[in-house]
């Protein structure tokens, strides 16, 4: 958000979403109301820039792109027969060409900013990323963003050993190291997260309107910013999930889902519908990944298999001496650890000093055979 002290101008309160926001959604989630009435001076300017986009008469929701051309046409229409109308008046009229390029500067400014306010407020994700890039701006870690802008998953490590598969265009924001009592992460988007155990120090995910608290377990949360539900869904372990308001007033209105659960925080009426069986539910059925459908309990199965298995669920390539590693197999449990822990696990079975290198999607195992 820009710094509004420095509005000068109508043009500067148009181009400002939180401005917008307010105008017509009264979603006054950044003071300004009270920005007014501490600003009494610029009052005029508020004033004048609220009739503007008020005089759009622009609906909340549900307009296709021929419904905003054709309204922008109808008020630039308007503008052309006021004009025309007060050429007609027989009264003394003062001549300037500037008065009336203004008018038509102004429209076109208008125009164009209403144009990306509308396309945004309708269509995509406007109203979210202001909650995603205001939970930012309020964190003070120092956090990297990763942004998912190809066509598959990635893998992303935290400093946890926790593990993140990003699903495409979404990202994710989180800290280098996770310093004091908690871990934060900030999600806009889907994401699959398998996350270390700690219970002296829970882990949240901010997921634009909701938070989902855990302490060690693996669920996923879907919540792109153009889509009309935000939703959880478990996996293993338990997780707890609130509002973003709730945890602001510090209410513990926690609702607890277990594994094969879910939450569907419906935006449109900011409610929040608990599903007990996902089996019950196509939506969710239908939306279920690899990573959620495949097991990890393995009893006597060649490693070689096992690797198939981790690269099918997380789409990375394991890089293995198969001559190697043909005749070994393994019996171990992997179903509730991050990435990092099922390798560290597998490498640690193998023995003979078996090690293993990550980057990115790209997996190295190292081994001279297993014991």
């Amino acid at each position: 958000m820009q710094d509004r002290n420095k509005y000068t101008d109508i043009k500067h309160f148009l181009a400002d979403n939180s401005f917008q926001l307010w105008v017509c959604s009264n979603d006054d989630q950044y003071y300004w109301e009270e920005w007014t009435l501490e600003n009494s001076s610029r009052a005029k300017l508020v004033e004048e820039a609220r009739l503007w986009l008020l005089a759009m008469k622009v609906p909340s929701s549900n307009l296709s792109s021929d419904k905003i051309q054709n309204a922008l046409e109808a008020t630039w229409n308007k503008i052309e027969i006021k004009e025309k109308n007060q050429n007609k008046i027989n009264k003394p009229i003062i001549k300037l060409w500037g008065q009336k390029w203004v008018n038509r500067v102004a429209a076109v400014v208008l125009i164009s900013l209403l144009t990306g306010f509308l396309y945004n407020y309708t269509n995509s994700d406007n109203n979210n990323s202001l909650v995603y890039n205001k939970l930012i701006d309020d964190n003070n870690e120092g956090l990297v963003e990763q942004t998912n802008n190809s066509n598959k998953p990635q893998t992303i490590t935290l400093s946890d050993g926790s593990s993140v598969l990003l699903q495409p265009k979404s990202k994710l924001s989180y800290p280098k190291i996770f310093v004091g009592n908690e871990r934060k992460v900030y999600l806009s988007g889907e994401g699959f997260f398998e996350i270390s155990k700690n219970p002296k120090k829970p882990f949240f995910v901010y997921a634009n309107e909701i938070v989902t608290k855990v302490v060690g377990t693996s669920f996923k949360i879907k919540a792109y910013a153009d889509q009309p539900n935000v939703e959880v869904v478990v996996r293993t372990g338990k997780v707890k999930v609130l509002s973003n308001q709730q945890i602001t007033n510090k209410k513990d209105n926690l609702i607890v889902l277990l594994p094969n659960q879910a939450l569907r925080f419906i935006r449109k009426s900011a409610t929040f519908n608990k599903i007990t069986d996902i089996t019950q539910d196509k939506v969710l059925i239908n939306s279920t990944s690899n990573i959620e459908q495949l097991g990890f309990e393995f009893s006597d199965i060649p490693v070689t298999q096992i690797f198939k298995t981790i690269e099918q669920a997380y789409l990375v390539n394991i890089d293995f001496p198969k001559a190697k590693l043909k005749d070994c197999y393994l019996t171990t449990s992997l179903s509730d650890q991050p990435l990092p822990e099922k390798l560290k696990i597998i490498c640690k079975s193998l023995g003979n000093n078996t090690s293993y290198e990550m980057n990115g999607n790209q997996i190295i195992i190292i081994s001279n055979g297993c014991n």
